[in-house]
């Protein structure tokens, strides 16, 4: 019998309306913002009114670093859901909303896959609730206004050499990373240079899933460094005047959206900024909202540990004042096989000594997740052909690492191939072992702060910085942001800047290109390497595979 795929099993999924959904965790039918029957937002009244409610236990997922053999981070949160409510638990999950640029280029979708997803998959996939339309036209409404105002005769004195803000787009254009604007004559402007990042790269992006309510919202879009005088003073976009309206056209899109998985068990889907170029995580409201409705939620950071939870625990934890009682580390027997140097056509062999090879990035994972003061369990998603000597050998390495590994089948199995990680996680929940902190305090000099997560977390010897970028970072310091946490933006595939680069490597550097101040979001950027934050689509991109079938379903979409 041939296998479905994640968009037949979806398609066949027995919904529940999204008022039985809401109900499961207590959000009456008048708190429902319903966008069709099988989505709808929650409604900024009875977020508020939740306040005063004791908040439930937060576990989060994360992952090794990724490679094309694939990990199943999302596959996973969704699973451990369904498994926790499997067990009789009150729980759900929050992951983030998926970007147009992956679904059309190469990673694929963010809904998880297999008896482990988040439906309805297609709208999530695509244009969803409208909440990365609204950000993108936010973000460049701003833009527009500093254009205009330049035009207009400059009343701020605006030096257009040194305007910052760049335009977004959700989709991968390497044609637009750099740009000149405004040609054409005196009507369009004053010719420049620009560029455009990708949505879930903007600042906005990263505001509206930082900031705790509207009024939040309002404020930090205020504080955006927009552009510089020739004194260098800074220019904000309050001062453009542009706040108001950026957060009126923000406004739905500050609410979560609630659907639900194939088990019919409720998940928060909101915000989405990448963890290799942006912070990874989802909004600080729909995870702060989760934890007042449900016993227990499952959260995940974008891509591998080094990035996506080094985020979570440093940036989100610390600007929501949340912490997790358990992380979940994803791996999987193909990855540890690959990272130990076999090719991915060949993965489908037993090879017990490429497994315990490629352990060794499994291992550095474990370690710096135990430096933030939080118990680590991994779980091994199960594939096919695994074998039992391979499953076993990666059990027995977590085991030397002070953790302990557990088998799961969630893609095949849905909550039946997750109890045992379910009731795993509640017991090392239960034990009380969990004493977060993140790995640098907000009193640290900012370079200092690039080099301990380089260092302690990248394993790098040094961080290699010029001197403009190292000026910079001591500027914004006596500016009054010296206390801000970093966001380092670099690739995914390794501990390195090398992609290729994979396993647990040492004695590597950490080049610092340029710095980004979000003076709204409140953190600093440091693009590491040769990252791009408008990324390009692969040679042959998965939209051409994407069309409607006879019957006017969406096929391709994985």
């Amino acid at each position: 019998m041939a296998v479905k795929t994640d968009i037949e099993i979806a398609r066949a999924a027995s919904k529940r309306p999204i008022q039985e959904i809401g109900q499961k965790i207590g959000i009456p039918d008048q708190s429902l913002v319903p966008y069709g029957h099988d989505k709808a937002k929650v409604s900024e009244e009875f977020i508020k009114a939740q306040a005063g409610n004791k908040d439930g236990k937060l576990i989060l997922v994360t992952a090794i670093n990724p490679t094309p053999a694939g990990e199943g981070k999302t596959t996973t949160t969704v699973g451990l859901g369904d498994g926790l409510n499997a067990i009789g638990k009150k729980a759900m999950i929050c992951i983030r909303e998926a970007s147009l640029g992956p679904c059309f280029g190469m990673k694929g979708g963010a809904a998880g896959g297999g008896y482990a997803q988040v439906v309805p998959m297609e709208d999530m996939n695509l244009h969803f609730t409208g909440d990365f339309h609204a950000i993108t036209s936010a973000h460049n409404l701003l833009s527009a206004m500093i254009d205009n105002h330049i035009y207009w005769g400059n009343a701020l004195e605006i030096d257009h050499r040194r305007v910052v803000w760049r335009r977004v787009l959700d989709m991968n254009d390497r044609a637009l990373r750099e740009i000149t604007a405004s040609l054409g004559g005196v009507s369009n402007g004053f010719p420049s240079s620009a560029g455009f990042d990708i949505t879930v790269a903007s600042e906005v992006m990263a505001i509206l899933c930082l900031a705790t309510d509207l009024d939040d919202l309002e404020r930090r879009l205020g504080d955006i460094i927009v552009a510089y005088r020739r004194d260098r003073t800074p220019v904000f976009c309050r001062d453009i005047k542009a706040d108001g309206a950026m957060a009126v056209l923000l406004k739905d899109a500050m609410q979560p959206n609630l659907v639900q998985t194939l088990e019919n068990n409720p998940a928060f889907v909101h915000g989405g900024p990448f963890a290799n170029i942006a912070h990874g995580c989802n909004s600080v409201i729909a995870t702060k909202t989760a934890l007042k409705l449900a016993d227990y939620v499952v959260t995940e950071a974008g891509f591998g540990a080094d990035l996506g939870a080094e985020k979570f625990l440093d940036i989100k934890c610390r600007k929501a004042e949340i912490a997790p009682s358990a992380v979940v580390l994803v791996a999987t027997v193909r990855a540890m096989k690959m990272n130990g140097g076999v090719k991915k056509e060949d993965l489908n062999e037993e090879n017990v000594d490429a497994v315990n090879s490629g352990c060794a990035n499994l291992g550095r994972h474990i370690e710096n997740l135990k430096k933030f003061g939080v118990p680590v369990v991994v779980a091994i998603n199960h594939f096919t052909l695994d074998t039992d000597a391979e499953v076993a050998a990666v059990q027995a390495f977590v085991k030397t690492q002070g953790s302990e590994a557990v088998v799961c089948k969630h893609w095949a199995h849905g909550s039946e191939g997750t109890k045992d990680l379910a009731a795993r996680v509640v017991e090392i929940i239960d034990e009380g072992g969990a004493n977060y902190a993140p790995i640098y305090p907000d009193s640290m000099p900012l370079f200092e702060k690039i080099e301990t997560i380089a260092k302690e977390i990248y394993r790098a010897d040094e961080v290699l910085a010029d001197k403009p970028v190292r000026d910079q970072l001591k500027a914004w310091e006596e500016a009054g942001y010296g206390n801000l946490p970093v966001c380092i933006a670099k690739t995914q595939y390794s501990f390195s800047t090398d992609p290729n680069l994979r396993g647990a490597p040492t004695g590597h550097s950490i080049p610092i290109r340029e710095v980004r101040l979000s003076a709204g979001a409140g953190f600093i950027v440091a693009i590491a390497g040769a990252i791009m934050t408008m990324p390009g689509l692969p040679r042959t991109p998965a939209a051409e595979a994407i069309r409607l079938n006879d019957s006017g379903e969406i096929e391709g979409l994985f």
